[in-house]
């Protein structure tokens, strides 16, 4: 028969694989910020920018399935139940989206967008490093005549 210790390890490692554990941490998170918030006190109107932040977040941590997280920020930002419509924030921010990128949150395509670039921009750097190294192993073939015969063939090449 299982001692009182192996059950209490089993039932705790049960409620914790099922999530039980996480939801009531985050249950009572929850309360003890709402019995902090001072209701009385108004929360500043958002700016334009922020609630755009805001619902780009939201739609992060929901799509993520971090509901708790994504309970805070509604309550903490004053947000609405229903999220503004994707559509919506897409034309806010000039987004064109296609289907794949609808499948994922907004933020996704907006990080793959900075990244994109990113790379092209190592690329162009790095083809330009080696067209300057190109350069520079030419000028150092030059046959060792003078100055001005290398300081020719640079400006012949350019």
């Amino acid at each position: 028969m299982a001692s009182v210790d192996e059950l209490k390890a089993v039932l705790k490692d049960t409620l914790e694989k099922g999530g039980v554990i996480g939801e009531l941490k985050a249950n009572v998170r929850a309360a003890v910020f709402q019995a902090v918030d001072d209701r009385s006190e108004p929360k500043p109107t958002l700016s334009h920018e922020n609630l755009l932040i805001n619902e780009l977040i939201r739609e992060y941590l929901e799509f993520n399935k971090y509901k708790y997280s994504a309970s805070v920020l509604n309550a903490e930002a004053g947000l609405s139940e229903i999220p503004l419509d994707r559509s919506f924030i897409a034309r806010e921010l000039n987004i064109i989206e296609d289907g794949n990128s609808q499948s994922v949150p907004i933020l996704y395509g907006i990080l793959a967008h900075f990244l994109q670039g990113q790379v092209q921009r190592k690329r162009f750097e790095n083809s330009k490093e080696q067209h300057l190294k190109d350069v520079n192993q030419e000028i150092i073939r030059l046959p060792q005549s003078s100055t001005s015969d290398a300081y020719a063939y640079r400006n012949m090449n350019r």
